[in-house]
């Protein structure tokens, strides 16, 4: 058995001004099945980063196993597969060709060209390649961006099997509640482990946030208690001072009155005053020492401009096809105003080409039937927005949104407005992400066509998504392989079949 030791690791990039980890201590067993989560921007991959030493950090690792991360880096994607894995990390061919067989992958994927092999399949073979020695501990950040609903399944069984522990991002809830039986989470002053999987870390930062929401509620209360308490009494401490000076004057002119005893128990008064605000100060420091880790969530804004039209599109008997070969059997559905249509199936069997279709940017064969409104106004978020480019102003101007909605959509994602000053091509992937799902939200629009809109999105955002659909109700196709994403915002599942 062998840990991983950080000790007081502290790590800040220059350009955001502050820290992203302060004097953070961890240990971690090797054994341990790993779920590292936290919002957008938290700093989950610099930590990967970190334990590689690819980063200047002050403080200490010690770690007696190799880190490998996921996804490696591919030197030439021309090559057949087995020689790209060859470069990566030496093995024997049984050995690839067992760890893919786990993964229920035919080993003869490795003797085709890397870059013929879809994106499922290019995941999987570079995961194999993780547990090929057990002398490395694997670093595996988000494996299921390209994995359809079986394909993470798989991944999920092939990882549970594993007696080898490891790290893995991933912002699919179902995937990381299978596969991990501790959870790291990087919170906003701290990061914190929980012994358990996803489902346990959201029930005991539940009642940890709820005890401290109850516990600030009543410190509250009672510093306003206090607060006026104190007030009064100083007061009354300054009326009995000037009553005393005021009978002080009566008495040079005959009068008799005790002004001493009148001045003590105004001192004391003060006294037990400046007591209550020091109890005071005590219970707003307790009250500051709370809800440093409560995360937020903002509601965002949608520009949803609903139409007279009930229906929107009408498919009948649909088939698409490349080269005469059908993507699926036909279909036929119809998509109603207020109705929210996801597409399944597993990668390759036509989803996002019914999208492409549906957006004339398809350019196989078609048969069959699609009946849809002229002018109807669609906003589209896309897989692949690689060519968004420029400064967000630039960016907002030219796809002719209301700026401030989509900057403010920005900020409730969770991107740090220092962010706004990068050209969108110099972001990280999330950071991109939230730019393109930005854009949608703020273009006007009758139907939404969302194609995987969760990829490199934090558990915040998918419940910030969720949130806003199933209150405005908008009119939507989508794909997107999330099971508790769907469950939740899905009218009706269209599974698409060979």
């Amino acid at each position: 058995m062998s840990k991983i030791e950080l000790k007081n690791i502290t790590f800040g990039y220059d350009t955001q001004g502050t820290l992203l980890f302060d004097q953070a201590n961890l240990n971690v067993d090797t054994q341990w099945k790993l779920g590292l989560i936290g919002r957008n921007g938290r700093g989950k991959t610099t930590l990967l980063k970190i334990l590689q030493d690819q980063l200047v950090y002050s403080g200490k690792i010690i770690h007696q196993l190799e880190f490998l991360y996921f996804p490696q880096p591919i030197k030439d994607s021309k090559q057949l597969t087995y020689y790209v894995l060859q470069e990566i990390s030496e093995f024997e061919q049984w050995e690839i060709e067992r760890e893919l067989n786990l993964l229920q992958v035919d080993p003869a994927i490795l003797w085709r060209e890397f870059e013929s092999l879809s994106g499922g399949e290019q995941t999987k073979v570079l995961l194999a390649l993780l547990f090929i020695d057990a002398h490395y501990f694997p670093l595996i950040d988000e494996p299921t961006n390209h994995l359809d609903i079986v394909g993470r399944k798989q991944v999920a069984e092939y990882l549970k099997k594993k007696r080898q522990g490891f790290i893995v991002i991933s912002h699919d809830r179902s995937f990381v509640d299978e596969v991990v039986d501790h959870v790291l989470s990087i919170e906003k002053s701290q990061i914190e482990l929980y012994h358990g999987n996803f489902s346990v870390y959201e029930e005991q930062k539940k009642i940890k946030d709820d005890f401290e929401l109850a516990q600030s509620e009543k410190l509250k209360k009672e510093v306003s208690r206090l607060k006026k308490t104190a007030a009064e009494k100083v007061e009354w401490s300054r009326s009995k001072e000037q009553d005393k000076y005021g009978r002080a004057s009566e008495k040079g002119s005959g009068a008799i009155y005790d002004t001493g005893a009148i001045g003590a128990r105004a001192a004391r008064t003060m006294k037990r005053a400046k007591t209550i605000e020091h109890r005071m100060e005590t219970k707003l420091t307790a009250k500051e020492n709370l809800l440093k880790d409560i995360e937020y969530i903002d509601l965002l804004t949608m520009n949803y401009q609903p139409g007279h039209l009930k229906r929107l599109l009408t498919v009948e008997n649909l088939q698409l096809n490349y080269q005469e070969q059908s993507l699926f059997r036909a279909i036929s559905f119809e998509l109603n105003q207020s109705q929210r249509i996801a597409l399944a199936g597993p990668n390759g069997s036509g989803k996002s080409s019914i999208i492409r279709f549906l957006l004339n940017q398809f350019d196989g064969g078609r048969q069959g039937t699609v009946i849809r409104p002229e002018r109807l106004k669609i906003s589209y978020v896309r897989q692949n927005y690689e060519d968004n480019r420029g400064t967000l102003l630039e960016f907002s101007e030219e796809q002719n949104l209301d700026h401030q909605e989509f900057l403010n959509n920005l900020h409730k994602l969770g991107m740090e407005r220092e962010v706004f000053q990068n050209r969108i091509e110099q972001m990280s992937m999330g950071q991109r992400k939230k730019v393109e799902l930005a854009k949608s939200l703020a273009q006007p629009a009758e139907l939404y066509i969302w194609d995987e809109p969760l990829n490199y999105l934090d558990v915040f955002n998918q419940e910030q998504l969720e949130q806003l659909i199933l209150s405005i109700k908008p009119s939507m196709l989508l794909v997107e392989h999330d099971q508790v994403f769907l469950k939740k915002i899905a009218t009706q599942i269209i599974t698409l079949n060979k």
